[in-house]
């Protein structure tokens, strides 16, 4: 068993090695040898985003595929105007629906800005739809979203930052509670949620506490995988031949990105509900599922293997083990959203409905508060301090940054750059001290119109 406290982080622990009898959630998944976590392994888990990297500068066209299934698709695309944030477009693509409730579905959603509705004229496919929506996208980098799926705040965000924390990241894709390999806290099972939380509570949990593990695996999963443009231009699409249907076609891709040196990255604090077989039925999924394995078999024929050690990565380890201890203390919490000050006095403004919390900066040393204005990290001004901040920002799963009154005009200009790389978006509560971020910085429709799709 697993030696470590629901209390305490595995990597604030003296970890040692930690034993291979961790349960994954499906018999038969062992792990090859006992998982050491190295030096290596340690500052991996916790790898924040480079402060060089931009990701909120990158075009972005999110694609969901529809067949049938006309509730999980309304849910699906309220869910994204709702909450998506950055240069973002959408491509809804009706793979000629035989639910008669689909089309007035989809006509509601045409004519807003930043939203294509197209239509295949005839049943051609998951996996020709989805490359018709990736070649629609022209340049930008796309995201692959499930219409049986729904997303919350900073989703998109999240995807951003894993896929760019590093050139040679291929794809990102989201945790959830029923998507295999990708489900949390338990593999291969359908998670329920902690117990009286809503989807929204749980998002914002795992955004806060799930931590920038990025663990590794062979493959994304289509279910919500984002897909960097140069990746796509130098691997080509998926192949449509051998998965008509999917169910196989995105493990393919990211075979053929790995075997050019492309990594493929779990986003281990984007939690994105997934209903499943929303679309074909539990039956058929299933023997799509085993004729796309066969394939990938004869493709790749260490594929299996090597997707069994990967889930037991130390990475993978302890971003389950967060998960499992976001259940746990559930009863005890409230996720609430975190706003962090930049102020010159004692104790944060309170704000009703926020986690408060605050950052100082005095005799050239940035401290960082909590809600209760304890000092919980320090770093030293000076060339370093922006990283320090970026880190902070990411790590704590901060929402908004706030700026009162007499700050340092070179603190508040760095905290404010760090913030936009990261799509952060920042109040000035100094000149209107009665206004809480959610007006400011609420759920803006971000989505822009398409400059032009590829030939």
């Amino acid at each position: 068993m697993l030696d470590i406290r629901i209390d305490q982080d595995p990597i604030e622990a003296e970890c040692g090695p930690i034993a291979a009898s961790i349960e994954i959630g499906r018999p038969g998944l062992q792990p090859k040898m006992p998982m050491q976590p190295t030096l290596g392994a340690l500052a991996s888990a916790e790898r924040p985003v480079p402060v060089e990297v931009e990701p909120m500068q990158r075009e972005v066209a999110v694609i969901v595929p529809v067949y049938n299934a006309a509730d999980g698709v309304a849910r699906c695309l309220d869910s994204v105007l709702a909450h998506t944030t950055g240069p973002c477009r959408l491509i809804v693509i009706d793979d000629a629906s035989t639910d008669p409730a689909i089309a007035p579905l989809l006509q509601r959603y045409r004519g807003i800005a930043g939203i294509d509705i197209l239509a295949n004229e005839e049943n051609r496919g998951f996996t020709a739809t989805v490359n018709r929506g990736m070649r629609h996208a022209g340049d930008a980098d796309v995201v692959l979203l499930n219409a049986d799926t729904e997303v919350a705040a900073h989703w998109l965000t999240g995807l951003r930052r894993a896929a760019c924390c590093a050139a040679d990241v291929a794809t990102a894709t989201a945790v959830s509670d029923n998507a295999g390999a990708f489900s949390v806290p338990e593999l291969e099972r359908e998670n329920p949620l902690p117990p009286g939380w809503t989807f929204a509570q749980t998002a914002r949990a795992l955004w806060q506490s799930a931590g920038h593990a990025y663990p590794q695996l062979p493959t994304g999963n289509g279910f919500c995988m984002y897909i960097r443009r140069e990746v796509l231009d130098e691997v080509g699409l998926f192949d449509v031949e051998a998965f008509p249907q999917g169910y196989g076609e995105e493990n393919d891709f990211c075979q053929r990105a790995s075997a050019r040196g492309y990594r493929h990255l779990i986003a281990g604090n984007v939690f994105v509900a997934h209903a499943r077989s929303q679309s074909f039925g539990i039956e058929r999924r299933e023997r799509l599922g085993r004729t796309g394995m066969q394939v990938l078999r004869e493709r790749w024929p260490d594929y299996e293997a090597d997707v069994g050690a990967m889930l037991f990565s130390f990475e993978r380890r302890v971003l389950d083990w967060r998960v499992r201890r976001i259940h746990a203390m559930a009863p005890q919490m409230q996720p609430l959203p975190r706003v962090l000050h930049l102020h010159a006095g004692e104790h944060p403004p309170l704000l009703s409905g926020y986690d408060s919390w605050m950052i100082t900066m005095h005799n050239q040393e940035w401290t960082l508060h909590g809600a209760h204005a304890e000092p919980l990290e320090s770093a030293a001004a000076g060339p370093l301090a922006s990283r320090h901040v970026s880190e902070w920002l990411q790590r704590h799963g901060f929402e908004w940054v706030a700026f009162g009154d007499g700050v340092d005009p070179g603190a508040a200009k760095l905290l404010a750059v760090q913030a936009r790389r990261l799509g952060i978006p920042a109040l000035d509560i100094s000149a209107h001290p009665q206004t809480e971020p959610g007006a400011s910085a609420g759920s803006t429709n971000a989505l822009r119109s398409f400059n032009g799709e590829r030939p």
